[in-house]
């Protein structure tokens, strides 16, 4: 019944997953808007995406963040750890329950983007960081691409029980892109406060959510009569 219920959720949340996706795609235009930045970031994204292809994959280190945003995801829901493991190509958090936040929290939080953000946003409070930003932009296109590359190939190269274990995959998959792109704005937001207007985002959002349900409010309506 509760897979069933997820199932209907996410049958609600995927057209407002395209649409937060449009935004973010808005946004990360408007943050990208000078040459110079695009450049900094787009090579930042080939580097990674180059190096992981031909040279080496990261995977230890995919797996390390991934089974540490597990256990951080279980600490932060009171749930208690009783073993990590960390491989070279795989790992686990043993603990005494889980719930759907823990099981996703690996597939739409990017960890090291996360670290780099919080990093930069300390800095900026003792520092003028605006000759580095495009260094920042580079890191981030790299940890992002870190980040999308590693969780494709994880989601789509293994059978996860994550995703079985927070309700499915069709709802996990939903789930999981509206959160990247959640945190993707998020991180975006930190790191460009003066070009990133997130409550404009949100407000458009819900409008064009508000009208595309009252066009099919009035639809079933019109049926009824």
């Amino acid at each position: 019944m509760a897979k069933f219920f997820k199932f209907l959720l996410a049958c609600v949340l995927l057209p407002i997953t395209c649409l937060v996706v449009w935004q973010d795609v808005r946004i990360l235009l408007s943050v990208l808007g000078h040459l110079s930045a695009t450049i900094s970031f787009v090579l930042g994204a080939a580097v990674y995406a180059g190096i992981h292809y031909k040279y080496y994959n990261f995977s230890r280190l995919y797996v390390f963040m991934h089974e540490m945003t597990h256990a951080v995801a279980a600490i932060l829901c009171g749930v208690r750890i009783k073993d990590v493991h960390v491989g070279q190509e795989s790992g686990y958090v043993k603990m005494n329950r889980t719930n759907t936040f823990i099981a996703l929290a690996p597939y739409f939080v990017p960890g090291y983007v996360v670290l780099l953000a919080m990093l930069y946003l300390l800095l900026s409070f003792f520092m003028d960081l605006t000759p580095y930003r495009h260094i920042v932009l580079f890191l981030v296109g790299f940890f992002m691409t870190f980040h999308f590359i590693q969780t494709f190939h994880t989601l789509w190269e293994a059978d996860q029980p994550d995703l079985q274990l927070a309700g499915g995959k069709f709802f996990s998959c939903v789930s999981i892109v509206l959160a990247n792109m959640l945190v993707l704005a998020g991180v975006l937001k930190i790191l460009f406060p003066q070009d990133v207007f997130l409550w404009t985002a949100v407000k458009e959002v819900a409008a064009q959510v508000r009208t595309g349900w009252q066009i099919i409010v009035d639809y079933i309506l019109e049926r009824v009569k």
